[in-house]
């Protein structure tokens, strides 16, 4: 019963603590969303200035990714050359600026729920671009389940109670620099042997975004802040607001080190779910019968997408596991036919 009992405390203790990474990384990504809409928001806090809340957001990241690396010394530093940085960190960080940009720019025009609609979209775009670059294999049956989901979010889109063009436009925008950014990320750092996890990317990656958003800021949305001389920068808002950004970054640093990225993918569905229905419940936004229609249709399509990647994973790892086995095999096989040949010549001495 003891080993029995210790046994099943562990596998319950386990299970408890991912099912609470899995809740602290939902709270979190959920509230960052929220968050920004409040601020954003026209009709909320009114603050409608995307690149300064990104800059801040992109400093505050730095600065405590810089502490925990440099100073407490709790993440180690990746070894990195400055000709590397600047062939492989810079462009990331140049999509990473604009894919941020344009996805915080998209709150001040379109609901929360139709946001996460339009965010369905993610592994298309992925995908497509990874056929692109080469990196995916074109498979007829995945450009199928690719169209499935664009057609769901086609009549989500078409059901859109507050559809507006240019924050639909702004959005794709965002999940395309945000999908040729994760092809990037493989192609110049993974395809090199390197691995950033969320901390040391923002250490190498957030001061890089806050440069390449400082030229845009200077000429779109400086002018319009000297303007506004009745605002007054509260530390309290932008404050708690950067930390849950970063606190985001280490929850997802937890739920992937601790758990598996599969989690995470199930996990960002629930989110989903979970702000469609607060923002219907609380923000009052409109979901149409339609909405739901077209974002059900693509929530299976990406279900089945990540369904059939898992699939291959596993499939990739049984192949991985059959070749080291027969690897060793062969390697004890050697053995013992060393140690017959070493026994044979000694009998003949």
């Amino acid at each position: 019963m003891g080993k029995g009992g210790s046994l099943s405390d562990s596998v319950i203790k386990k299970i408890l603590l991912s099912y609470t990474y899995v809740a602290i990384w939902i709270f979190l990504s959920f509230t960052v969303i929220v968050y920004n809409k409040y601020i954003l928001d026209k009709k909320m806090y009114n603050w409608p200035f995307p690149i300064s809340l990104t800059m801040i957001h992109m400093s505050f990241c730095a600065t405590l990714a810089f502490l925990l690396i440099k100073v407490f010394k709790v993440v180690e530093p990746v070894s990195m050359s400055r000709e590397l940085y600047f062939s492989s960190v810079v462009p990331i960080g140049a999509l990473y600026s604009l894919s941020l940009w344009l996805s915080n720019s998209a709150y001040i025009y379109l609901s929360v729920s139709f946001i996460q609609m339009l965010k369905a979209l993610m592994p298309v775009a992925v995908y497509s671009i990874g056929v692109l670059f080469k990196k995916e294999g074109f498979k007829t049956a995945t450009m199928v389940n690719m169209l499935s989901i664009s057609f769901g979010v086609a009549i989500a889109a078409y059901g859109e109670a507050r559809f507006d063009t240019w924050g639909v436009i702004l959005q794709l925008g965002a999940v395309a620099f945000e999908a040729t950014r994760l092809v990037m990320i493989q192609i110049l750092l993974t395809s090199k042997g390197i691995t950033l996890n969320p901390i040391t990317s923002l250490y190498y990656v957030a001061p890089c975004c806050f440069v390449f958003l400082l030229v845009p800021w200077i000429f779109v949305e400086l002018p319009v802040l000297k303007e506004t001389s009745s605002f007054h920068f509260d530390f309290v808002i932008f404050g708690t607001n950067s930390f849950c950004a970063f606190a985001l970054n280490l929850a997802v640093f937890l739920l992937v080190g601790k758990t598996s990225a599969l989690t995470m993918n199930v996990a960002g569905v629930v989110k989903d779910w979970l702000l469609i229905a607060f923002s219907w419940s609380v923000i009052k936004d409109t979901v149409t019968p339609i909405n739901l229609f077209g974002y059900g249709l693509a929530f299976l399509g990406v279900a089945y997408y990540n369904h059939s990647k898992l699939q291959a994973l596993k499939a990739k790892e049984a192949q991985k596991k059959t070749a080291q086995a027969d690897e060793e095999a062969g390697r004890l096989l050697d053995e013992r036919d060393g140690e017959g040949t070493g026994k044979k010549n000694e009998s003949q001495n």
